[in-house]
Order: structure tokens, then C-alpha cells, then sequence
């Protein structure tokens, strides 16, 4: 049984306002588009509503100009960046936390608590600086907290076997947990997206063979072309594909590592454990990494 509860709240207060501004941004990012792909869907239907073609001509103008605002907006903002940005400096954050809770590697017992807890605070000040790009971003209230909360001190000041007991239940199992379920929505958002697309495609194909037997008929043809080019371009801005599949993958590389656990015995083994499961939990965040320059 665990002697401490370890949560996202006893983290830094660095990792706290990461977060929180990492999740702001990617809101505005995907409400952005949103937007942008809805608007793009009205100005196409526009002139097929409006009787007067003038009036319609005009109003399709209007909403372009507003799905034109809006790319300058994502273009200027970068939302997608501080969202990135946000992400890797709380994931690093949470990396070296739990590396210092667990005496992993670089963080091991010296001759005072001082030393160690210097080190850890020089390192996050490292993070920070090489991404300064976010420092408007951050929040101020939640980045005030201290550095080293109480709680990861108590978590510190365990014995070997209650700090594993520590990490096993809330690094890495809660990290299981997160990916699985996450691996689990995207899939069924991918399959979601995907079916949504073929639907309107061919819906677009049986309106124009439609056409060919009754040439009187009008159907705005377009507009379900431009809502299937949506469906399509929000499905690849998500990567519900690829993070479903990366997801999977972490999950089972996660249950492989627990089976390691078996084998701490000492403050090496449990160092040697904490560093390789952290690695594992970077490895994954780096592939995402990729995925978004790509």
C-alpha cells in the first residue's frame, strides 16, 4: 500500500502553468479551425440560400474574409506552437520530478538535501530558458508555486520499496491508464472521421450520377464536396490514425516495464528503473514531437 499520494498538483509550479497553457492553446488552435472549416462549409451553401445573386456573392465574400482572419490569426498567434511548446516543457518537468522523488539519476542522495534540491531547481531553470519563446504564455498565479512541494519531499524521504510502491501506482500505472484510454478515443474518433468523409464522398458522387437523369435537378453539389475536403482535413489535423497507433504502443511498452520492477532490490535498481521508464514516457512524447513537424 502506497504511504503517499502523488497527483499532477504536487508537481512544480512549473509544470503546473506549462500544462495549464499548453491546454489553452491547443483549445484555441481546434476551435480555430473549426471555425475556419465551418465557415468555409456556409460560404459554399451561401449562394444556393440567397435568391439574389448579388446579395449571395456579397455574403460568401464576407465569410471568406473571416476564414482569411482567421488563418492570419493562426499564422501570427501560432496557438499550435505554444501548445507544443507548453507540452514538452510540463512533460520534461514531470520527467526530472519524478527523477528527483525517486533519488533516480541525476539526483541521487549527496550530503544534504540542499545540494540535490539545487541541483534539480538549476535544471529547471534550464528548461524554462530554452524555451523562452513561451514565457508570455505562462501563467504567473500557478508558476508561483514552490519548486519542490512538501509532497515530493515526503515522497523523497521513503524507503526504496514505498517509492517504487510510489511510482508504480501513480507514474506508471496512471500513465497506462492515460494511454490506453487515450489509445482507445482516438481510435474510434479516427473510425468516426473516417466514415464521415467516405459518407460525403459519396454522396457527392451519387448527387452528380443523380444529375445525369434529371439534368433539372440542383443540388449544391459543392457544398458536400467542401464538407467532405473538411471532414478529411480536421481527421488529419487530429492524428487520430497515428496517435491512436502510438498510444497503443506505449501502453504495452508500459505494462512490459512495470515487469521490471520485480527485479529492485537497491537504490541502483531503482534508479536504473525510474530512468529507463522515463525514457520510454520521452520516447513517445518526442515521436508526437515529430509527428507535429511533419
Amino acid at each position: 500500500m502506497c504511504k503517499v499520494k502523488v497527483s499532477s498538483e504536487d508537481l512544480p509550479g512549473l509544470y503546473q502553468s506549462a500544462n495549464s497553457c499548453s491546454i489553452r492553446a491547443q483549445k484555441v488552435y481546434f476551435r480555430s479551425l473549426m471555425w475556419y472549416l465551418l465557415l468555409l462549409i456556409v460560404a459554399a451553401l451561401l449562394p444556393f440560400l440567397v435568391k439574389s445573386t448579388a446579395m449571395g456573392a456579397l455574403a460568401s465574400a464576407i465569410l471568406f474574409l473571416a476564414t482569411l482572419g482567421i488563418l492570419i490569426f493562426l499564422r501570427v498567434k501560432r496557438p499550435d506552437d505554444i501548445w507544443y511548446n507548453g507540452r514538452a516543457v510540463a512533460e520534461s518537468v514531470k520527467t526530472i520530478s519524478w527523477r528527483w522523488m525517486m533519488r533516480a539519476d541525476p539526483y541521487h542522495d549527496a550530503d544534504t538535501l540542499d545540494s540535490v534540491s539545487r541541483d534539480f531547481i538549476r535544471d529547471l531553470r534550464k528548461i524554462l530558458s530554452h524555451n523562452e519563446s513561451l514565457s508570455h504564455s505562462l501563467e504567473a498565479r500557478s508558476g508561483a508555486k514552490e519548486p519542490i512541494t512538501d509532497r515530493m519531499r515526503e515522497c523523497r524521504g521513503l524507503s526504496i520499496q514505498d517509492r517504487l510502491a510510489v511510482y508504480k501506482k501513480y507514474r506508471i500505472q496512471d500513465q497506462a491508464s492515460f494511454y490506453s484510454e487515450k489509445a482507445e478515443f482516438n481510435k474510434r474518433r479516427a473510425s468516426q472521421w473516417f466514415w464521415a468523409s467516405v459518407t460525403l464522398h459519396s454522396l457527392a458522387i451519387l448527387i452528380l450520377l443523380f444529375r445525369i437523369k434529371e439534368p433539372a435537378f440542383i443540388f449544391p453539389v459543392e457544398v458536400v464536396a467542401t464538407a467532405a475536403g473538411a471532414a478529411l482535413t480536421w481527421l488529419q489535423a487530429k492524428k487520430h490514425n497515428e496517435l491512436s497507433s502510438a498510444y497503443s504502443l506505449t501502453t504495452h511498452e508500459i505494462v512490459l516495464i512495470e515487469g521490471e520492477a520485480l527485479s529492485v532490490n537497491d537504490e541502483q535498481d531503482l534508479s536504473d528503473f525510474v530512468v529507463s521508464s522515463e525514457a520510454a514516457f520521452s520516447r513517445e512524447h518526442t515521436q508526437w514531437a515529430a509527428r507535429r513537424i511533419d
